[in-house]
């Protein structure tokens, strides 16, 4: 079935499967790597291939164990041990985290107002203990500041159980809700939690009411959500007065106000869905007998959204306070008692703007020293707050905390992310580049190096590069900073940033200029960046390494495929390459939720063509390719582990290279990789040892 040396790769054995769809008959050879039982994952063929592939990835890494070991002792240097976040207010208390000199996990605390002991609220260290993986999910104080609830995923497959207990005892209470994906949200008078529940094909469709000391079995059902393809969640008003559930998909929303004082009362719809129609809802509500005001932001008349307000009475009739413009793209808002915030990008940078409910002309952008950043609103509980809590990085900038005093109009300095090994901003350079397309579209890419070791008169060789994409779901990859990536850099790298289409980077057509039947764009504008920082003299072919996760390892996989010529290394994280497959299966659990994304091959001939043309597994051929390191987690519930496994599978029998090729499974994780902040820094240290070694520069 497959060879068990360390000094050979495995080869799994072809299995052939084949399976129609309009009239196209397609063969999978390895369709077996699918354990039928999954989510339980037993078959002892399957584990063995698994493990043989674990074993040549630590065979073939073996020998870069010390450089390894280097990366680490380097990442983990620039990594303050013991940390504490800055304390913020909400209610009677000041909260915070902590981590210990050495800890993988946080504890959280906090202090009475005026005055009294730091009060141990939840330590996730002995909550980790003797666990391979563990993720906190939501965690939620109660109104009256007694109880805590929280929530645990202890194997990697983003199934929740929340529990509670007492926070000055630490008595926990029988209460255990299993299988939250969700925010766990306290009624008014704290004698119950609303959440969502996630089903057996890990999809949010129901929100319960679970009160306290009963059974979980017996938790009322609030909402129910019957199409497959939308998700569902739950929050609170900016006020706490009102419970928000939404629902949705990738492109359609809606959404239901319920008391949070009453949560079984009937449910107020703001606006029945639309195709097409996205929006969120917040609640203007002071509580002192005045009529509340809901706060709509949505795409109904504008891609870039629009924000609209409207009565409780008519919540469907939406009066535009902040029009959509091409300029400006909205990407959220914030409400507060005396003022509101709305935050959003222009020309792909963030931008936070302070308003004001009594005077819509009066705008108040928060001003920030450098021409590329990441900014945003960050913790924020307080309805009555005077002041907001931003964070701010760039690409050579580390994270800095800041209190924003909205009537004085001032930043102050709270926190910046220290680097106990020492860093030098000084050292480096950062740029935003624009990169024509082959069709014109000028892409944006964000570049960093250093000063004495980037290519120019006096350097004038081309440099290795590192060149980071993504490119899906609307998601933009912000210009912020890393300390892990100073090991490369500080060792001659160019670090970049493709901010390719299939994000929302540059706005809303941004994202759909890159999904469905433009899907190609977004395999395209990486190709092209790549091409044309070569162009500039900034890197060479052969001398880029790529890496991307998720919907980013299909951008990898489609890219190997395409251009295997272009790229010195290749590194696919947990990478959504089996896309035919995958999308033509309605039993998983993502499924029916991505059709809006990349096509419903099932029904459509031209979206099954298009998928199956792009698609890297299905795409895999007799060709060169680059040396690639894959990732997978056997407990992956979005990208599920046998996607990378075939596809490794396919590459090793079909590629014509003997360039190494390693797949690490995480036989307990999931998408996430390993948990704890120094066991996932281990992965980015293999995998920028993988890079090194590969480009030739482990000796740098």
């Amino acid at each position: 079935m497959h060879c068990m040396s360390k000094t050979t790769p495995p080869v799994a054995q072809r299995r052939p499967t084949t399976f129609s769809h309009h009239g196209i008959t397609v063969t999978d050879d390895y369709a077996w790597l699918r354990d039928p039982a999954y989510p339980e994952v037993t078959d002892t063929a399957v584990l063995a291939h698994l493990a043989a592939e674990n074993d040549w990835f630590e065979a073939s890494m073996a020998p870069q164990q010390p450089l390894t070991d280097q990366l680490f002792t380097e990442m983990r240097g620039r990594i303050k041990e013991a940390d504490r976040s800055v304390p913020q207010k909400d209610g009677q208390f000041l909260y915070w985290v902590e981590y210990a000199a050495g800890a993988e996990y946080k504890t959280w605390w906090r202090r009475p107002i005026g005055g009294g002991p730091d009060e141990l609220i939840l330590d996730e260290t002995i909550l980790a203990e003797g666990k391979e993986y563990f993720r906190l999910g939501a965690l939620s104080v109660s109104n009256d500041g007694r109880l805590l609830a929280w929530a645990v995923d202890d194997d990697g497959s983003e199934r929740f159980t929340a529990r509670v207990k007492v926070i000055t005892s630490g008595e926990v209470l029988p209460d255990a809700i299993p299988e939250t994906l969700s925010g766990l949200v306290w009624t008014s008078d704290d004698s119950g939690i609303v959440y969502a529940r996630v089903n057996d094909q890990w999809r949010t469709d129901t929100v319960l009411l679970h009160r306290l000391g009963t059974p979980a079995g017996e938790d009322q059902v609030l909402f129910y959500e019957a199409d497959e393809g939308f998700r569902v969640g739950v929050g609170l008003s900016a006020s706490e007065s009102w419970l928000v559930i939404s629902t949705g998909d990738h492109e359609t929303g809606e959404a239901w106000l319920v008391p949070a004082a009453d949560p079984t009362a009937p449910q107020i719809l703001v606006r029945a869905r639309e195709a097409g129609v996205e929006y969120d809802v917040d609640v203007y509500d002071l509580n002192d007998g005045s009529a509340p005001v809901l706060y709509i932001q949505t795409n109904d008349t504008h891609e870039n959204f629009r924000l609209a307000t409207a009565s409780l009475s008519a919540p469907g009739e939406w009066t535009t306070l902040v029009e959509g413009t091409q300029d400006f793209y909205l990407t959220g808002f914030d409400l507060f008692r005396d003022f509101y915030v709305t935050e959003g990008r222009v020309r792909g940078l963030d931008r936070i703007e302070v308003r004001y409910y009594d005077d819509p002309a009066r705008i108040e952008p928060i001003e920030f020293p450098e021409a590329s950043f990441e900014a945003g609103l960050s913790d924020n509980p307080e309805w009555a707050s005077t002041t907001l809590r931003l964070t701010y990085e760039s690409m050579i900038s580390p994270a800095t905390v800041f209190d924003y005093d909205v009537a004085a109009r001032t930043l102050a300095p709270l926190k910046v992310q220290e680097i106990p090994s020492g860093y030098d901003a000084e050292l480096y350079w950062t740029e935003r580049l624009e990169i024509p397309a082959r069709d014109g579209t000028m892409v944006p890419v964000s570049v960093m190096a250093r000063k004495d070791r980037a290519p120019d008169s006096s350097n004038p060789a081309p440099s290795p590069l590192y060149l980071y994409g993504y490119g899906a779901y609307g998601t933009a990859i912000g210009p912020g900073f890393s300390t892990g990536r100073l090991s490369l850099v500080d060792r001659g790298m160019v670090f970049a940033i493709a901010h390719i289409r299939g994000g929302d980077d540059l706005g809303r057509h941004w994202y759909k200029d890159g999904k469905l039947d433009k899907r190609t764009n977004t395999f395209n504008d990486f190709v092209d960046v790549a091409k044309g920082l070569i162009d500039r003299g900034l890197t060479a072919p052969g001398r880029i390494a790529i890496s991307g996760g998720s919907a980013g390892g299909e951008l990898m996989g489609a890219v190997a495929n395409s251009d295997p010529g272009l790229w010195g290394a290749v590194v696919a994280h947990v990478p959504f390459v089996d896309v035919l497959n995958t999308m033509l299966d309605e039993t998983l659990p993502l499924t029916p939720g991505e059709w809006p994304e990349w096509g419903n091959p099932v029904e459509d001939k031209a979206a099954f063509e298009l998928i199956r043309s792009y698609s890297p597994y299905d795409q895999v051929r007799a060709q060169t390719y680059p040396p690639m390191l894959v990732t997978a987690g056997l407990n992956d519930p979005r990208v599920t582990y046998w996607e990378p496994a075939k596809w490794v599978a396919r590459l090793r029998e079909l590629k014509t290279d003997g360039n190494m090729l390693l797949l690490k499974t995480n036989m307990g994780a999931g998408h996430g990789g390993k948990s704890g902040r120094f066991e996932s820094l281990k992965e980015t240290a293999e995998e920028f040892a993988f890079i090194l070694w590969q480009l030739q520069l482990s000796n740098v």
